[in-house]
């Protein structure tokens, strides 16, 4: 379906494909949604596909993509599968002309996510990454108030992500890849720098591994330039061992020309101005299968799929559309560049290698 034919229904129809560990989240989420129905389910595991299908009451069933999509013609199709699996996926919906959803990280490497991004433009279809980060009910608090200038002009941020929390257990391959902490999670508390400051032109990285039981870094600090002018550090670690664990929070600092935001533990805002200091509560809503303490990300999984029938609806861009997702990757493969060769790196030189490497073959 092309972004014209989608606009203005009634209902859309989609289709899940992966139904494992995270998927359960989406599934609950599409059904409080209104105007959003999932009617098909694939994974090329049987027994979690037949599980997923007996809890969210959906019967037809595939462990073959391209049969569930020839034979269902969704409006839409939801991918959560892992990483490797993106590209041939996304292009597969493309070739159907099926507006996509994909799960982060979007694609292994930035060619492969520009040729995604490709895929799905020349086929006319909306495409959009499920970076939900910047979704979660504080992190559009804190834009927010950025927006209304309620501090000033920022100059100066922080984005932090740091936590002790077992991710393996839930999700075991997360051990196993030679990347780890920033591809996983520091791709969301990119984004989040991101969505507060704007792009930005230079990376400063540094990373290392305290885990002995997985082989990719845990731990990542990393300093940005905007094209704002704002400097910001984002610091993502799951070797911290806190007093009170705060996964899966993000903290946040802002300092702006005439005040400081802080989001502080346990989802209050700070806002403090030369007429003083306010506190407000951000704290995400729990909703019957929401569970603590998942229940920021499982919102924010609500939040950007509703925005996604909202975009079908309108026939605008998505705010993490797969073209806006671009920039994030850039700044995940800039980082492992610059924690790599021990140096700053000029966004732009990704460009650049991409560019030769492509006249090379």
């Amino acid at each position: 379906m092309t972004v014209s034919t989608l606009q203005d229904r009634e209902t859309y129809n989609g289709a899940l494909i992966g139904c494992g560990f995270f998927a359960r989240n989406h599934l609950h989420a599409w059904r409080g949604i209104e105007g959003a129905n999932i009617v098909a389910l694939c994974d090329a595991d049987e027994a979690r596909l037949h599980a997923a299908g007996r809890e969210f009451g959906i019967e037809r069933l595939y462990t073959d993509a391209a049969a569930m999509l020839h034979a269902e013609r969704p409006d839409f199709v939801d991918i959560a599968t892992t990483v490797a699996s993106h590209r041939t996926l996304v292009e597969l919906a493309a070739s159907h002309g099926v507006a996509t959803i994909c799960q982060k990280p979007f694609a292994c490497t930035l060619d492969d996510a520009r040729a995604m991004v490709s895929a799905c433009k020349d086929a006319n279809v909306p495409l959009m990454v499920h970076e939900n980060f910047r979704w979660q009910s504080a992190i559009q608090a804190v834009g927010a108030a950025l927006q209304a200038g309620e501090i000033g002009t920022p100059f100066w941020g922080r984005v932090s992500f740091r936590s002790a929390f077992d991710v393996f257990s839930g999700q075991p391959y997360l051990a196993e890849g030679e990347r780890f902490i920033v591809e996983d999670l520091g791709i969301h508390v990119l984004d989040i720098a991101r969505f507060l400051f704007g792009d930005a032109t230079r990376v400063t990285a540094s990373t290392s591994r305290v885990n002995p039981g997985i082989k990719g870094e845990d731990v990542a600090t990393i300093m940005l330039c905007h094209e704002s002018g704002v400097n910001s550090i984002v610091d993502c670690s799951y070797a911290t061992c806190l007093p009170h664990e705060l996964f899966p929070q993000t903290l946040i600092e802002v300092d702006g020309s005439a005040g400081t935001l802080r989001l502080l533990a346990d989802y209050r805002l700070q806002i403090h101005t030369r007429n003083g200091t306010e506190v407000r509560d951000a704290a995400p809503s729990m909703l019957p299968w929401m569970s603590s303490p998942w229940h920021a990300i499982q919102g924010s999984v609500l939040n950007i799929q509703s925005h996604w029938i909202g975009c079908l609806r309108s026939g605008r861009e998505p705010a993490t559309s797969g073209r806006d997702n671009l920039r994030t990757l850039a700044l995940v493969e800039a980082t492992y560049l610059s924690a790599r060769e021990g140096r700053s790196v000029d966004v732009r030189e990704l460009e650049r290698m991409a560019s030769q490497t492509k006249v090379a073959q």
